[in-house]
This record gives structure tokens, sequence and C-alpha cells, in this order.
């Protein structure tokens, strides 16, 4: 893997003539960068990430690798598509193999790679999603959890420099979101750049290099900590404020916490209070 630039530029998409989910939106994914795409729901998340994949077309504008264009042709999508890979929001939409391995061997033998290559990929995978015991399970007997980190593994046998994943942790309980968190700490580790989507606008801020807020047909992008603490932006995308900045703001406010940026996680909210002597 190795670090590449992906990005939009006055991507205008929909998926009926006239109807516009998309109007000019742009968006820079920096490389080895951490990014969560917000936005309500119908606000166009899903269809820029298709875009962005090479799964939707857009009707004008552009998606770039490096500042080149995607080519829509076959031989262009197959080679876009070992950069970037998408993981849609439900596994079962992916997962159809008999077993774990089977499956996240099905896109590396697609590529026409020797055996031991796809053995190797297939380990590399299972071993950064933490799956490796479940290599020969069936699909069908795996948690919900578990099979959205296959669907990732699958996608990340083939190497992408940027994987973008669909509502990664919607739907699991406190315990399969940091295990999926931890799957993504390692991924980036191994020079992967991720790109999320997600309604949870604390995870958002605690996770997070750059934030992008799906909006009015357009994207808003920046740091977290000033995106997510702008209340007018918020209002139009209804999101709420993250509760570290609700929070961080009201100390300020009575005098508790410094002037600078505000934290971000609980464990920072702690660091900068004052300490209390009895």
């Amino acid at each position: 893997m190795s670090h590449r630039a992906l990005a939009a530029q006055g991507v205008v998409a929909g998926y009926a003539p006239g109807d516009r989910v998309l109007d000019g939106a742009a968006l820079s994914v920096p490389a080895g960068r951490r990014l969560a795409l917000l936005g309500a729901n119908g606000s166009g998340k899903t269809t820029l990430l298709r875009c962005l994949s090479g799964a939707l077309r857009p009707t004008a504008g552009a998606v770039t690798v490096d500042g080149v264009p995607v080519a829509y042709s076959r031989a262009g999508l197959r080679a876009h598509r070992q950069t970037v890979q998408l993981v849609l929001q439900d596994p079962d939409d992916q997962l159809f193999s008999a077993s774990v391995a089977q499956d996240v061997s099905f896109g590396p033998l697609n590529l026409g790679l020797a055996e031991d290559e796809v053995r190797a990929r297939v380990a590399e995978a299972l071993q950064l999603l933490a799956v490796e015991p479940l290599a020969g399970r069936p699909t069908h007997q795996l948690s919900y959890g578990e099979r959205k980190r296959v669907a990732i593994a699958g996608a990340v046998a083939m190497r992408p420099c940027v994987l973008l994943l669909d509502e990664p942790t919607a739907g699991l309980d406190p315990s399969a979101v940091a295990e999926t968190l931890a799957a993504l700490a390692r991924l980036q580790e191994n020079d992967s750049t991720v790109v999320m989507s997600t309604h949870d606008v604390d995870l958002a801020l605690r996770w997070a290099d750059e934030v992008a807020v799906v909006v009015d047909r357009v994207v808003v992008q920046g740091r977290p900590d000033e995106v997510l603490g702008a209340p007018a932006l918020l209002e139009r995308a209804r999101l709420d404020r993250p509760w570290a900045l609700t929070v961080g703001a009201r100390l300020r406010a009575l005098g508790l916490l410094p002037e600078g940026s505000l934290p971000r996680t609980t464990e920072d909210l702690l660091d900068a209070l004052p300490a209390v002597h009895p």
C-alpha cells in the first residue's frame, strides 16, 4: 500500500434525470489521514462514496487520484478499484462465500494473482482485522460485528491505498465498536488512508483528522473541532454538536478551561481541568 491522494471536484450526481443528490460537491482525502464523512439520512454520503469508488459515474465534475481523473473504461475501473475500495454498510451485501478465508480471497483471485500471493494477502488481511480465528468459519455463523470486520478484510486483501467505509460502526455494541476502531488503527499503521461515513458526531470528533459534512448537496470540510463546532452548519445538516465541545465550551465560559482548541475526548477534557485540592 502507498499513499495516494483521492479527490472529488465539482461532482454532480443523482439516480434519476434532474434529481441531483450532489451538486458541485468537492472533497479532498488527505493521504494517510483519517477522514470522517457526516450528514443526515439522504444527504448524499453514500452517493459520494460510490462516486469516489468508481461505482457511480458523476454526471459532471471529476473524481481524481493524484490529480488524474478516473477512467470509466473496464480497464480504468479495474485499476481504480486496486487503489480505492468501498465497503458497504450491510456486510451481507458483500459476503457470499462458504467460509471467511474463501470470501477474503475472492478479490485477489479475481486479479489473477498466484496462489502463494493470494494466501499471503488473505493472511495479512485477517491479521489486520483480528479475525484469523474465523478463517474456516462459515460467514453465516458470524456475529454482525464479525461480519463487518470480515467484509473490511475482503477489501484490505486487495491492498488498496484508500478504504471507503460506509457506516462501519452502525449497529454495533460498544465492545464491537472498540474492536472495529482498533482494526482501523492497525490499517492506518499499515499505510492505508481511511474514510468513514458515520452519524456519530462524537466518534467523528475523537477519531478523525478531518471531517466533511454533506449538506445542501455540497461538502463542507475542515478540522473536526471547527466544523463540528459551527452551530449554523450543524443545524443545516441536522446534526447535534459533539458533547465534548458542548461541555468544553461551558467549562471555558465558567473560567475552568483556558483559551485554545477545545478537548475532543473524555481523557483530554479531564486532563484540561484544573486540579482540585481538598
